[in-house]
C-alpha cells in the first residue's frame, strides 16, 4: 500500500494505492490520526483500493470519531464497486461518509 497527500482547498487528502488489510492497515491509521493533527478535514480517495479488511473499517471507524470530536470532516471519494459492496453489506455506509 501506498499513501500520497495532497492538500484541496480546506482537506487533507490523502490517495491510498493498494489493499487495506491486517498489514497495512496500522500504517494508514497511524498516518489517518498525524493528519488529524495538521488538518480538521480529512479525505481518503479510495480510487485505487481493491480491498478493505475488517481492520480497515475499524480504522475508518475510528478516523470517523476523530473528525466529530475535532469538529471535522472524514470522508471517502472515489470508492469502487468491491469496496463500496463491503461498507454496505457491513452497515458501515451509514455512518461512514462516501462522496
Amino acid at each position: 500500500m501506498t499513501i500520497t497527500t495532497q492538500t484541496r482547498e480546506e482537506f487533507l487528502v490523502l490517495f491510498i494505492e493498494g489493499r487495506i488489510d491486517t498489514i497495512t492497515t496500522p500504517e494508514l491509521q497511524s498516518t489517518v490520526l498525524k493528519s488529524f493533527q495538521k488538518c480538521n478535514n480529512i479525505e481518503l480517495d479510495f480510487g485505487r483500493v481493491d480491498y478493505i479488511s475488517s481492520a480497515g473499517l475499524r480504522m475508518l471507524v475510528i478516523g470517523t470519531k476523530t473528525a466529530k470530536g475535532k469538529s471535522g470532516v472524514f470522508h471517502l471519494s472515489n470508492v469502487g464497486d468491491q469496496v463500496m459492496g463491503i461498507l454496505k453489506m457491513t452497515g458501515l455506509i451509514s455512518i461512514i461518509s462516501v462522496i
